[in-house]
């Protein structure tokens, strides 16, 4: 299902483009597409309370969060309007029945070693790195178990640089940016995992969730959300 999108603008009533874009609604869940650079929910500080979660509650006050996306980075985010949709989403992530797949570009070209269907597996233990927190490093040893599908999209030769498609399979933190800095081939404009180089081709992170399918809690419908990639 592709949504339209609605651009909610001017919730403090001051004139500016404080909103959010809206992808789905219904009486039970909304679907927004998060830009990067802001947070998803309010983080430590009075300068941290500004999120897409606190933005879209001052238009829906029964909008409950879901799941997360990193700050850098952009794309579909799910919240519910019910403690109910909450529980049984959860449960869907839980599950592994709640499916998101992103969209990368990548310094270099990704050698691909895939399955029977077309994608690759990385499948690198990850554990907090508690010395330089929030990093996350590989760790065969303390690491939790972590496992992401890929796939190549297409390979910029002028540019060295590779589209890729993600699937992540567990959900650890930083995940898909650890998972391909470990691979040799960091995401362009990382500003934690990429070298200052790769950092500086891009002024934002260049990860974008751009699908997003789920067993719609109370119809029982299979929703399938897109939203292309910004860059």
């Amino acid at each position: 299902m592709n949504a339209d999108r609605l651009q909610i603008h001017d919730l403090a009533g001051n004139g500016g483009a404080s909103g959010f874009t809206l992808i789905h609604a219904d009486a039970a869940l909304l679907v927004l597409d998060k830009p990067a650079g802001l947070l998803a929910v309010p983080g430590r500080g009075d300068d941290k309370q500004d999120c897409l979660s606190a933005r879209v509650q001052a238009v829906y006050p029964d909008a409950l969060v879901v799941h997360r996306l990193d700050m850098a980075t952009s794309g579909l985010m799910l919240m519910a309007r019910s403690m109910a949709v909450q529980r049984a989403l959860g449960a869907q992530f839980e599950r592994r029945q709640l499916h998101k797949r992103y969209c990368a570009v990548v310094e270099g070209r990704p050698l691909p070693a895939p399955g029977p269907d077309g994608w690759s597996l990385i499948d690198l233990p990850i554990v907090v790195d508690w010395p330089r927190r929030p990093l996350r490093i590989i760790d065969s040893v303390h690491g939790k178990a972590s496992q992401t599908r890929w796939r190549a999209l297409g390979f910029d030769a002028a540019a060295n640089t590779t589209w890729l498609e993600l699937e992540p399979i567990t959900g650890r933190s930083h995940q898909l940016r650890v998972h391909l800095q470990a691979l040799g081939h960091p995401i362009l404009g990382d500003r934690l995992y990429a070298p200052p180089d790769l950092q500086a081709r891009s002024p934002r992170l260049l990860l974008h969730a751009c699908s997003l399918g789920f067993v719609h809690p109370v119809s029982g419908e299979q929703m399938q959300l897109e939203s292309p990639a910004p860059f």
